[in-house]
């Protein structure tokens, strides 16, 4: 059963039905009344609950093609809303935010991993300009507290609004034993659509397209381990250090949510005329930009153009990490780019100003030669 938008499916309803009985204690004397779910660590109770606090954000995050509300074993979507495609091409993606949900558990805080979780899905959908439709989710808990679970969920939700997409359903598992009680961890797959004859990608790229670089809002949800690593295990700090360079606790920067560009994305493709995009995830700028490049052609991409935030500059000097480390592991400031042509500079740049996206020129395409080993070329240093 699903547990985001539909039952909790922490007690498996398989198993042999306990006997209903008034001494609840029982559930917890397994020598004297046999073996139990609850006796194993799994808290059914626990888990209805948590999908009733979790019910109200649910419902927030909902498009008029949801078919049903809560109670099911799957979400419905209405897909002949698609009729009005020529030829529509579903595309899907599914990720987790890795070991971000670390920070997320020794904070306290569990209701804003959720907008990551959303972030790195429906931006990985729009990349070939598909729309967002609906996402489901997996939330492991080693031991389910109800509130807890319920905001992750919040998250997640206020994550598809954001997005402009629906959760329409979900997972909660409790595996004790596997984890301890207070550890989880978070996944999440997303369906998009998009007409066939406007998929985005490296057949659309020309020689002379401006590359367009997005602010990121941090480090998104990626290069955690590295992070953790230098920040936590060699400069020894803690989450509640205040940082004067981030202005900030150390853990309030480290749980700024990924921002979601997917609607900021899709508003580009109607004003103006975009080729591609790419999504800065696990990489870095240079690995995830040439995933989107044809063939014959590279990108020259000036450091120069942008600052990246202090966070980035802290990872590298307290962990003494080399900037070509950095760059293959963090976004570096830039969450999303665009590749458009030249004329079309001014529009993109102007639609994304109105939407409060801040963006820049950070390169252009040019053509690849024989003496060029990479696809994607960094220049210059970063501004002050």
């Amino acid at each position: 059963m699903s547990a985001a938008a539909t039952p909790c499916a922490v007690p498996d309803r398989s198993l042999p039905v306990i006997p209903d009985t008034k001494d609840l204690n029982v559930m917890t004397r397994p020598s004297e009344f046999g073996s139990t779910y609850a006796a194993a660590g799994v808290d059914i109770e626990a888990g209805d609950r948590a999908v009733e606090l979790m019910k109200e954000w649910v419902k927030k995050a909902s498009r008029p093609e949801v078919v049903g509300g809560l109670g099911g074993f799957a979400g419905l979507f209405d897909a002949s809303a698609l009729a009005r495609y020529q030829r529509p091409l579903l595309a899907s993606a599914t990720d987790g935010v890795g070991t971000k949900v670390d920070i997320a558990r020794r904070m306290g805080v569990y209701d804003t991993i959720g907008r990551d979780l959303v972030g790195m899905v429906v931006d990985d959908l729009v990349v070939c300009g598909a729309e967002p439709l609906f996402m489901t989710d997996y939330i492991c808990v080693g031991k389910v507290y109800p509130e807890r679970v319920a905001a992750i969920v919040k998250g997640i939700a206020e994550g598809c609004t954001l997005a402009g997409c629906a959760l329409v359903g979900g997972e909660t598992a409790e595996h004790p034993g596997l984890l301890g009680a207070d550890d989880f961890d978070v996944a999440g797959a997303g369906t998009g659509v998009v007409e066939a004859d406007r998929v985005l990608g490296a057949d659309r790229i020309r020689t002379g397209d401006a590359v367009i670089a997005m602010a990121s809002s941090g480090l998104h949800s990626n290069g955690y381990s590295l992070v953790r690593h230098v920040l936590f295990d060699r400069a020894g700090w803690a989450l509640d250090r205040e940082v004067p360079e981030l202005g900030r606790t150390l853990g309030e920067e480290l749980l700024e949510p990924t921002r979601i560009y997917s609607l900021d994305c899709l508003a580009l493709t109607r004003t103006t005329e975009v080729h591609a995009f790419s999504h800065i995830t696990g990489g870095g700028l240079a690995n995830n930009l040439a995933r989107v490049l044809p063939e014959g052609l590279r990108a020259v991409v000036d450091r120069s153009t942008w600052t990246p935030g202090a966070i980035f500059q802290l990872v590298g000097e307290a962990g003494s990490v080399e900037r070509l480390e950095l760059e293959k592991t963090l976004n570096m400031g830039v969450g999303m780019m665009a590749v458009v042509p030249a004329d079309s500079v001014d529009v993109a740049l102007t639609t994304l100003a109105d939407r409060g996206v801040e963006a820049w020129v950070s390169g252009e395409i040019t053509e690849r030669t024989a003496g060029d080993a990479e696809a994607v070329t960094l220049t210059g240093d970063h501004a002050d």
